[in-house]
């Protein structure tokens, strides 16, 4: 079965009014109950306001992030760079931003020095792709980053709000086995788009999930209370031959535990997984 992971502070109490942030003083703590939820990685945060705070911006803060990889068992498989929405790699007008392509260079650097495989950067919210412009950037962004993807040996993983075929002409456009998707369940539900269609298109660059149920146009749900077709999309999934891991991202829900929520969820995944295979 596909390996279940979960992104980072999503085991601790939630910071603020913020969705996902990097749990600034908590972080080294959600090895251990990521192993006690019986998951297999974390999925880390880099996010632009805690950078000064992320131990992946120190050698020190590197250093202990292995150390507790190899004490708890539990790995660091990915890198969500949310910094990427704040300062974007491509400008309104289609341009590539120098100094943060360069940036991107660097993160993929220090990811590898964790053991990540990828870096998913995000193209929606303050990010998204609105125009033929943007997307012509976006293609030139891929075949200016597949130099550093083949020095480091890291994939770069993306999300975008696009439709399915745009989406897939625009990675024809720029191909190399280390580009790849990050399909979120939610977020493409709540888009409205069809799954069938879409693994139609996206199958075979798929590289990784994020688990979440939206209703359309709504914002995250516990599991089973949006709009995401669970069943088509694993059923999908696998028949694309996907190995990767599913992340949970899952809605909180008030007065539950976040490690026996992420235990439920991960129960809900192995579940949905085991009737796709049955069904496939």
């Amino acid at each position: 079965m596909n390996p279940i992971g979960i992104m980072q502070g999503r085991l601790l109490p939630p910071s603020g009014d913020h969705m996902q942030s990097f749990p600034v003083d908590r972080w080294s703590e959600e090895f251990s109950l990521a192993r006690e939820a019986g998951l297999a990685c974390i999925e880390w945060v880099y996010r632009k306001e805690s950078v000064s705070a992320n131990p992946l911006s120190s050698d020190s803060g590197i250093e202990k992030i292995k150390r507790l990889i190899d004490e708890s068992g539990t790995e660091v498989w990915s890198v969500t760079a949310d910094y990427y929405m704040a300062e974007r790699l491509v400008t309104p007008e289609g341009e590539l931003r120098g100094e943060v392509l360069e940036h991107l260079g660097w993160l993929l650097r220090r990811a590898r020095m964790v053991g990540a495989r990828y870096v998913m950067a995000p193209f929606v919210d303050d990010s998204r792709l609105s125009t033929e412009a943007e997307v012509d950037g976006f293609v030139a962004l891929l075949s200016a980053v597949t130099p550093m993807l083949e020095e480091t040996g890291v994939e770069l993983h993306m999300e975008t709000d696009l439709g399915p075929q745009v989406w897939s002409s625009a990675l024809a456009r720029a191909p190399h086995p280390m580009i790849k998707v990050c399909y979120d369940i939610g977020d493409r539900a709540s888009l409205g788009h069809d799954p069938t269609m879409e693994f139609e298109f996206l199958g075979s660059s798929m590289g990784s999930v994020h688990v979440k149920d939206r209703p359309r146009g709504g914002t995250t749900k516990p599991l089973g209370k949006g709009d995401a077709d669970f069943s088509t999309c694993f059923r999908s999934i696998l028949a694309a031959g996907f190995q990767g891991p599913f992340i949970l991202q899952v809605a909180r829900e008030e007065g539950l535990d976040e490690v026996e929520l992420a235990v439920r969820n991960r129960r809900y995944v192995e579940q949905a997984l085991s009737s796709a295979a049955i069904g496939s």
